[in-house]
């Protein structure tokens, strides 16, 4: 079946599919656990996105979890630095929110992807980065 989207604001879309209308918004994203939380015409719903190797993990049972440690924490997009919810010095986990990006006029929480203290923010409030910019340093 076709799917018509259109934005229709900030983070928000009209959606039109087998005739039916549809108002999405993005409440929340979490790129480096590639989970969305929306919202469908008021109710809320989790989206978990996964590749081709992440079913083939879960299919062979190979799921562990382990806390690893990172080295650098990357900008998942390109945007502009809103906030810093860290200092230098502080232990973070993996999860845990270290920076707001704004991207296409959307607020992203961007959080640890790993566990470790952070030795260096690279990037400051009102700083405009490209994707992949190293934000943050860990130790």
């Amino acid at each position: 079946s076709d799917l018509d989207v259109a934005p229709a604001g900030p983070g928000k879309f009209h959606i039109i599919r087998d005739g039916r209308s549809f108002h999405a918004e993005v409440i929340d994203l979490d790129f480096p656990a590639k989970l969305f939380h929306i919202r469908i015409n008021g109710s809320d719903y989790e989206v978990k996105l996964e590749d081709p190797y992440d079913q083939l993990v879960k299919q062979l049972g190979l799921e562990i979890n382990i806390q690893h440690k990172v080295k650098d924490i990357k900008a998942p997009m390109p945007g502009l630095v809103l906030e810093i919810q860290v200092s230098a010095g502080q232990e973070v986990k993996t999860g845990d929110p270290v920076l707001i990006l704004e991207a296409m006029k959307m607020e992203n929480v961007i959080k640890s992807p790993g566990e470790g203290i952070v030795n260096k923010i690279v990037v400051e409030k009102g700083q405009a980065v490209e994707k992949g910019s190293v934000l943050l340093e860990l130790e």
